[in-house]
């Protein structure tokens, strides 16, 4: 046998275990950190907000064994609307990809495509980003990786760059949020100044955000189509490439008369689904009722029986199965957190780090205060309600602007979410690609880094025009 010569290469742990290091920090840090709260108050449309003036210590109760030991199944539970919308997408998809629909679709648009296949990026993250930055679902990514998938694959990429078709686009336009409710408008009404004001400044950012994700996106899919053996996930994707075979391999595929009046139904559903989601306020329960009703309405009409379809349900939920676990193991450590009282004494702290900075400088302390408390609170609702009561009568004494403080939270919550494995929808999105965390820090990380310095560059020049 030939012995191994130089070191040997680092692997990177499972992401069971890689969160359940975490778990044990959060754990440790409630008998270091001190145990304190916030009163919380109701504000309109019946949010539950913190009261900036009343934080105080109170008595420790520190993680036990058998806290520790429950945070995980808690977690699940806690995290069960996420757990239970992934399980179902992966179902769903499952029973039209074995109805055939999903093939022939992709075969009409690759070939469609095919002679400028790349300009499908930016089509899709410009899209997929629109959206977001309007209505505030990045959730979405969950529905758009499996749609966009099969089609990426059959151009000739990857499944990464499916997955960055969809969690880059989403949030992109999550995050700067040029009218985007659930984050805008919301820091803007706990901060008391007009909602989506200030919306020329954001437009002009999204454009210089969304060029620039897609420009990224676009050079890493032209790399792996010129050589595939450069796509970080080369061999995740050997099966999907056999499925989604080039168009160059095969006849055109036809749908028979029954596939077509599935593929209309599938239609329909996706218009009651936007109509849900605008005008009806839903979201992960309402979606996936939906997605049951919609899986098992277009495999009778495609012409599968109801053991095909269950069956079909079955081998979904079993491919996603893994994202699904990650959800409740990334929600845990927020359960621990709260259950050492310790996460209200976090916040408070980070808050006070950026007192007496004078404003520029205050204004980039506010974006890494909110990077950092998005890793525990990873919910931009969430983290408005609990960061910007603060942060809002902060800025009034720093001398930076409202305004800039809100996207300060913006910039400092959006982008992280498809960067932090605390973040549930990114993981299972992930999971539903087939795309490792790791992989994905690898292609993502520079992007990242990027995003962080067109926020501070974005912050300084709203903080130095007096932006309001």
């Amino acid at each position: 046998m030939q012995k191994e010569t130089g070191k040997s290469k680092f692997k990177m742990p499972h992401i069971y275990v890689i969160l359940f290091l975490f778990g044990l920090v959060a754990a440790i840090s409630t008998y270091l950190i001190p145990a304190g709260e916030f009163d919380r108050v109701e504000i309109e449309g019946g949010r539950t907000a913190v009261d900036p003036e009343s934080f105080r210590y109170t008595e420790a109760t520190p993680t036990s064994l058998i806290d520790f030991v429950t945070a995980i199944p808690r977690g699940l539970i806690d995290a069960g609307e996420v757990v239970f919308f992934t399980l179902i997408i992966g179902g769903m998809f499952m029973v039209l990809r074995e109805s055939g629909i999903i093939e022939i679709a992709v075969d009409k648009l690759a070939r469609k495509f095919s002679k400028r296949s790349i300009l499908i990026i930016p089509v899709l993250v410009t899209v997929f980003a629109s959206i977001a930055t309007l209505i505030g679902t990045a959730e979405l990514s969950l529905v758009y990786i499996p749609v966009i998938i099969p089609l990426i694959i059959a151009l000739g990429y990857d499944s990464m760059t499916a997955a960055a078709i969809a969690l880059c686009g989403t949030v992109v336009g999550y995050t700067v949020g040029v009218l985007n409710p659930v984050n805008t408008g919301l820091a803007q009404t706990i901060s008391e100044i007009p909602t989506f004001s200030g919306l020329g400044f954001r437009l002009v950012l999204f454009v210089i955000v969304l060029i620039v994700a897609s420009l990224f996106v676009m050079r890493y899919a032209k790399k792996v189509q010129q050589n595939p053996e450069a796509s970080l996930v080369y061999e995740e994707d050997s099966e999907k490439r056999e499925t989604y075979s080039s168009i160059a391999d095969h006849e055109p595929l036809k749908a028979n008369g029954r596939q077509l009046a599935g593929a209309v139904v599938i239609v329909l559903f996706f218009l009651v689904l936007i109509w849900g989601v605008t005008t009806q306020g839903w979201f992960m329960i309402e979606m996936a009722g939906l997605f049951i009703i919609m899986g098992i309405t277009v495999g009778l009409v495609a012409g599968m029986n109801l053991t095909t379809i269950s069956e079909a349900f079955t081998k979904g939920f079993r491919d996603v199965l893994m994202g699904a676990i990650i959800v409740g193991l990334a929600r845990s450590i927020a359960v621990i957190l709260e259950d050492g009282q310790v996460m209200d004494t976090i916040v408070n702290g980070l808050g006070s780090v950026v007192g007496g900075l004078p404003p520029v400088f205050a204004a980039a302390g506010m974006y890494f205060v909110q990077l950092i408390i998005n890793f525990i609170i990873p919910s931009g609702s969430g983290q408005a309600l609990v960061t910007m009561p603060i942060m809002a009568p902060l800025s009034d004494m720093l001398g930076v602007t409202r305004q800039t403080a809100v996207l300060a939270f913006q910039l400092g919550d959006g982008f992280a979410h498809i960067l932090y494995p605390t973040s549930g929808y990114f993981m299972a999105a992930l999971a539903i690609a087939g795309v490792e965390w790791h992989k994905w820090i690898k292609f993502f990380l520079p992007l990242f880094l990027i995003l962080m310095g067109i926020s501070l560059v974005a912050l300084i020049v709203a903080q130095s025009i007096g932006w309001s």
